[in-house]
């Protein structure tokens, strides 16, 4: 029995131990939560790490001092964890716990836990030692398990009455942690069942760990999607002003030269802008014709421009699929970018082409110009991890690579 102790202590250390290193790492937990968790999961760590100890010197007669000391760690330590609940849930419901009865009732407690333990010491009553060293439970020992016991109720009565501020997944989550915190101490009072305390408080405090955690996580990939969209409305915001320019200057000339072909180019400048002033406010996926369309006008207005220096084709029978706004386009303006060279002898050639897969849908963007560079002053960087941030929270890819003859190769994979 005492090896399965031993085994079983091993395995408690050994979970609360992960549980500590990642509430301190992850990065889904918010400050509050770190630290409970962090001060939560710590106490535990000694707490199990002295009842590994108290198994090492049990009925060791040499031992006796440091059993009486090791008892009384382990009998501090856990119920430690019920102040650190109570100002928790406060701090969640937006109060602070120092201007809450309820948080002075819990440490007042504990403190009376305490005074219990040091009298303890002195008298037989509530507990004692044998000679062998063995841990013999006194008339009162049941005194000692009251403020314990009242510690979970309370916390329990925090939970049930302040559950709408809460909210459904951290109410549940307490009471995973609590519940059987409390049949636990029930069962206490009358039969020494410690090792089913300590496996309690470990498992428990693991559940609700992992009910919170998991809740936090998709907070944070939800801020992160929201960022993503804000940087995508901000690079719509920051259209590059020499290219409006030119624009408005060709449709001047053009108003003279060529009427019909003004017009037309209005239409597809109006189109263009249009397309970028509505992805700042759509946010879920678009079907992908109209990224085409969005992507179509822009090159019909550079065309317009650049008319020898620019040779765009579209192989897209495949688009019934979504994908999120500005992935399409921005990938396209940024090969035209960085590709066309009015005084290269050959036209930059840019190739769409879209086709259905077994996994999902892919788009490939071609060009002919000098492939892609990390420099050009971090503009493309910004713009690619943009669009794979985005990608990323459908679970779409973006990879990069060099084309057969020169030039870069993009490749946008959608999921089913």
């Amino acid at each position: 029995m005492i090896y399965a102790y031993f085994f079983l202590g091993g395995a408690l250390l050994l979970l609360v131990l992960l549980g500590l290193l990642a509430s301190v790492f992850l990065p889904g937990l918010d400050k509050r939560s770190k630290a409970f968790f962090g001060s939560s999961f710590s106490v535990l760590v000694l707490s199990i790490a002295a009842y590994v100890v108290d198994l090492s010197i049990y009925t060791e007669p040499d031992f006796a001092w440091a059993g009486r000391i090791v008892s009384f760690i382990e009998t501090l330590l856990p119920p430690l964890l019920m102040p650190f609940l109570t100002a928790y849930i406060l701090l969640r419901c937006g109060k602070r716990p120092w201007e809450s009865a309820a948080f002075y009732l819990s440490l007042v407690l504990y403190a009376s836990l305490l005074i219990l333990l040091v009298i303890a010491q002195f008298t037989d009553i509530i507990y004692y030692f044998t000679q062998d060293n063995q841990f013999i439970r006194g008339t009162f020992y049941w005194v000692l398990i009251v403020p314990l016991f009242a510690l979970i109720a309370l916390n329990l009565f925090e939970i049930i009455r302040r559950r709408k501020p809460l909210g459904r997944l951290y109410f549940i989550a307490f009471l995973v942690y609590l519940l059987p915190l409390l049949v636990a101490m029930a069962i206490q009072a009358f039969v020494d069942v410690f090792l089913l305390i300590v496996i309690s408080v470990s498992i428990s405090a693991l559940s609700m760990f992992g009910i919170i955690l998991s809740d936090q996580v998709s907070q944070y990939f939800r801020q992160q999607r929201e960022i993503a969209d804000q940087r995508a409305s901000i690079a719509v915001l920051q259209m590059r002003p020499h290219f409006i320019y030119n624009t408005m200057t060709s449709i001047y000339y053009l108003c003279e030269q060529d009427a019909e072909k003004a017009q037309q180019v209005t239409l597809d400048f109006t189109t263009y802008l249009r397309k970028n002033f509505n992805a700042i406010t759509g946010k879920d996926p678009i079907p992908f014709a109209e990224e085409l369309e969005h992507t179509r006008a822009y090159l019909a207005v550079v065309q317009a421009q650049f008319e020898d220096n620019l040779s765009v084709k579209f192989d897209t029978p495949h688009t019934s699929f979504r994908l999120p706004p500005l992935t399409l386009q921005p990938l396209v303006e940024n090969a035209v970018k960085y590709g066309l060279d009015v005084d290269a002898s050959e036209p930059l050639r840019v190739y769409v082409k879209t086709e259905k897969t077994k996994g999902g849908s892919v788009v490939t963007i071609a060009d002919s110009g000098p492939g892609f560079s990390g420099d050009d002053n971090g503009e493309p960087h910004i713009a690619l991890s943009n669009i794979r941030e985005r990608l990323s929270a459908i679970g779409g890819t973006l990879t990069i690579s060099p084309g057969e003859k020169g030039g870069a190769l993009i490749r946008i994979f959608i999921p089913n």
